[in-house]
């Protein structure tokens, strides 16, 4: 069994090839084809490879991951032997992570294939429209404050309220930012139609999508979004390490002989959670068994709380439906078709 270190740069990487017997042999390769054929002249399904995370570390991962046994990407964060070593050399990073490899001991990136990868890239450029969109409506909700009227979320629900809005009686200063932040507010949401039509053929393809469709409050947009983050639902043993790695588990703060929970750790993708909560805000509407649980919750915890345990509550449904390929005829009774 080999073990390689790799230290990847924009127009070089360095190798250090460990071998069984504890030997040790270092090379430079250019970032180009002809540099990572040649790399992979030596890789066999004998040999693991670990890469740190860098900007390119994707591409040179999928450009050798069939030739060898493994390829590990490391987090750079959690690996601080490289980021704070006091003798740092390429030579000496490419061998401290083959070294590292051998023994087990990093950090490990979970990376998904290509396409996955895609879908998330297109999904999180998704979310920079839609950002702004509530950015420009908050805009025109401040004006309109000035001027003493009250927005409603029903005036900016469709074009032709959105006209009408640029009717409003204020100054002839704000008529005219109004209109332009209006113009601005249709052409992103044509946009995210487009970017959301395309998430969804996308999405047609991944495994899972008929199992989360068929759970109150999930539809083809946000079951894609779900499925896309959540990859394999086998890397994961059971269904609080895939909340911890959603970012829903509270943090634990531990000391001397007391346990004190604090707010949850965000960890993991942003959009996943607020993808859960959405989903959540449209089940408790129509699942008593969920709206029962978020009342109750409620009431001792208030909503924001609430809200977030019961998006926990909802991955963890999630999970049990993926892993048992379940698919509800009726979710609101738990109802499996046969």
């Amino acid at each position: 069994m080999s073990h390689v270190g790799v230290d990847l740069h924009k127009n070089q990487f360095s190798v250090y090839w460990k071998t069984g017997e504890g030997k040790g042999i270092f090379k430079e390769y250019p970032m180009t084809a002809r540099g990572i054929t040649e790399f992979k002249k030596g890789l066999d399904k004998e040999t693991e490879v670990a890469i740190e995370a860098t900007g390119n570390s994707k591409f040179f991962y999928d450009s050798i991951v069939e030739e060898a046994k493994r390829v590990r990407v490391i987090n750079p964060l959690q690996f601080k032997v490289i980021s704070e070593s006091v003798k740092k050399t390429d030579r000496r990073d490419a061998e401290v992570i083959a070294e590292y490899l051998s023994k087990g001991l990093l950090p490990e990136v979970r990376v998904m294939n290509k396409e996955t990868r895609e879908l998330k890239s297109l999904i999180q450029t998704r979310d920079k429209p839609v950002k702004l969109r509530s950015a420009l409506k908050n805009k025109i909700h401040g004006i309109l404050m000035e001027h003493g009227i009250t927005s409603r979320r029903e005036m900016f629900s469709s074009e032709q309220a959105l006209d009408k809005v640029k009717n409003a009686e204020v100054s002839e200063t704000s008529k005219f930012e109004i209109g332009i932040i209006v113009d601005q507010i249709k052409g992103l949401t044509e946009s995210i139609k487009k970017i959301e039509d395309k998430i969804k053929e996308k999405g047609e393809g991944l495994k899972g999508q008929k199992n989360l469709q068929s759970i109150t409050g999930i539809g083809k947009l946000s079951s894609t979004i779900i499925l896309s983050n959540i990859g394999d639902i086998n890397d994961f043993d059971d269904s609080k390490k895939l909340c911890a790695y959603a970012g829903l588990v509270p943090r634990v703060y531990d000391s001397n002989e007391s346990i004190r929970h604090g707010q949850i750790t965000k960890r993991g993708d942003k959009i996943l959670r607020t993808t859960l909560v959405q989903v959540v805000l449209i089940a408790i509407k129509y699942s008593p068994y969920l709206r029962n649980f978020y009342e109750r919750l409620k009431h001792k915890k208030g909503s924001g709380k609430a809200i977030i345990a019961t998006a926990r509550k909802m991955l963890s449904i999630i999970y049990d439906t993926l892993k048992n390929d379940w698919v509800f005829e009726d979710f609101n009774n738990f109802v499996l078709q046969n």
